[in-house]
């Protein structure tokens, strides 16, 4: 039986390694993500390694959109192996006192409820699957609450953790295993504008590393890329660390 992949936030960064990384493992892949420029970029990039690959442009925030979204994927696709919840971001910062309630819903939208709609979308389909599971994305922020105007996008990743451990619950009947990863600072699109704008503190991050060096894609793509193999088969509800010992220097 064919192999397939869902990844969220699949175009670029994390999402496009992990892409690779289980391309290479023989599975066929579904990429989600909004920018279609960038799309076409990983497309092109994936094809020249032989992955079969389509891209389902869709706002993961939008209950609709996901609804939509998936019943063309139902159309074209008869199971799913693997759902990776990679879409998320910081959505800005901003602290309590002058948080904007718009700020504050969006940033819980794009990191927590996105997970909420795109799992239940595809439970029907990790049903029909082969070792399924389901692989979401915390942060060092979910334990420390995150840096300066990151509060709130913190506090969506620590309610990750938990619906994490909720989903391994409620899914071990159907024999999918849910488990997350929690990046540290990796060197990504994420941190592009602190790169382009204050290339000191950029550098400066590192520092608070044990490691004394930021993480790169593929080595959070490597990590779930263990996670949905038969060797993590007694793995659920877990939440691995990726940080170069950032949370305990």
């Amino acid at each position: 039986m064919k192999k397939y992949a869902m990844i969220t936030g699949g175009t670029g960064g994390i999402g496009l390694a992990t892409a690779k990384a289980l391309g290479k493992q023989g599975y066929s892949i579904i990429l989600n993500g909004i920018d279609e420029k960038q799309g076409e970029t990983a497309l092109v990039q994936l094809k020249e390694l032989g992955i079969e690959v389509e891209v389902f442009y869709f706002d993961v925030t939008k209950e609709e959109a996901v609804l939509d979204a998936f019943e063309k994927i139902y159309s074209k696709y008869d199971h799913l192996d693997v759902l990776v919840n990679n879409a998320g971001g910081l959505g800005g910062r901003s602290r309590f006192e002058t948080m904007t309630t718009e700020f504050y819903r969006f940033v819980l939208a794009l990191n927590l409820d996105s997970v909420f709609y795109v799992s239940r979308a595809a439970i029907p389909m990790l049903k029909k699957g082969e070792n399924a599971s389901i692989i979401n994305f915390a942060s060092n922020a979910a334990w420390n609450g995150g840096g300066a105007g990151a509060g709130v996008y913190g506090t969506a990743k620590a309610g990750v953790l938990t619906l994490t451990r909720a989903l391994a619950k409620d899914l071990v009947e159907y024999n999918i295993r849910c488990n997350a990863v929690s990046p540290g600072t990796i060197d990504t699109p994420f941190h592009q504008a602190t790169k382009e704008t204050n290339m000191e503190l950029f550098n400066s991050f590192k520092d608070g590393i044990l490691m004394k060096r930021l993480g790169q894609p593929e080595e959070v793509a490597s990590v779930i890329e263990f996670l949905v193999s038969e060797k993590a088969s007694f793995l659920t509800g877990e939440v691995i660390q990726i940080n170069g010992g950032q949370d305990f220097l």
